[in-house]
């Protein structure tokens, strides 16, 4: 059975045409009677709704985007970008190349140390035409020195080892200043014997000061590297050692002089 009512149409009823309007967001069902009020729609149409608030905005329970952060300007000076170049593996390479500079000083080295053994052997042992010990006091004794006895050991015996470290390149600028001290008395001795300084052969001193131009070079330029000394800073890079051990060698040299002597060696 079908209740003849369910025919009729409604109050509202639009026709056959009726479509039903989707709602817009902002519509909402006013406090007067439960009707719903139209609301401008963005748009430009107006509906109807019966749902609550909550059902057209939908979107609002997303979550929401992170705020906008204005970024900071920058603190300190722009730094632009810079070009890398690659590692020089060989520079240090061609830095510590010295050529032919450590051959050099070992044929120095070697040629003055020995010459200071064959003198000192010709002293202690009378060897190549040497006066020997008796002969190099009674010369010390008769320019003056004092403990002439002690004097005759010490110089000849520091003679010779100061001319073995040269050849062998060990203890380089003690070595070198030792042998400077002794040439330094002995150019003195030579100066207070002929009452001044005469420079050329066969009176003069040229040999000597030659000696002692040579140990003056081997303090200042080092050993190099063919020798014992050759991983000393003396022997790669020398510098402050090599004005003390310079200063040493010329003062002692005068020293021994003035103590053991005392004259003048000008005259």
């Amino acid at each position: 059975m079908v209740d003849p009512e369910d025919d009729l149409p409604s109050a509202t009823y639009g026709g056959d045409f009726e479509t039903t309007t989707i709602p817009h967001y902002g519509e909402y069902p006013s406090s007067h009677g439960g009707q719903s009020v139209p609301q401008a729609s963005p748009y430009g149409s107006v509906g109807y709704s019966s749902q609550p608030p909550s059902a057209g905005l939908g979107l609002l329970s997303d979550p929401e985007p992170l705020p906008y952060v204005q970024p900071q300007a920058a603190r300190g000076p722009m730094i632009g970008p810079t070009e890398i170049e690659p590692e020089d593996y060989d520079r240090a390479r061609r830095e510590n190349r010295r050529g032919t500079q450590d051959l050099g000083l070992m044929v120095l080295r070697v040629g003055f140390g020995a010459l200071m053994i064959v003198h000192g052997l010709q002293k202690l042992f009378g060897w190549w035409g040497g006066s020997g010990l008796g002969g190099f006091q009674e010369s010390i004794e008769g320019l003056g020195y004092q403990h002439a006895d002690i004097l005759t050991y010490v110089a000849a015996g520091g003679q010779v080892a100061a001319g073995v470290l040269l050849v062998l390149g060990l203890c380089t600028p003690v070595a070198a200043a030792g042998a400077l001290a002794f040439l330094v008395n002995g150019l003195l001795a030579a100066m207070s014997e002929q009452g001044g300084l005469a420079f050329f052969l066969p009176g003069g001193q040229e040999f000597q000061i030659t000696l002692i131009v040579i140990a003056v070079t081997l303090i200042l330029a080092g050993p190099g590297r063919y020798g014992f000394d050759a991983g000393r800073g003396w022997a790669r890079r020398p510098f402050i050692g090599s004005v003390v051990a310079l200063l040493l060698g010329v003062g002692a040299g005068v020293a021994v002089w003035v103590l053991l002597n005392g004259a003048n060696p000008l005259g």
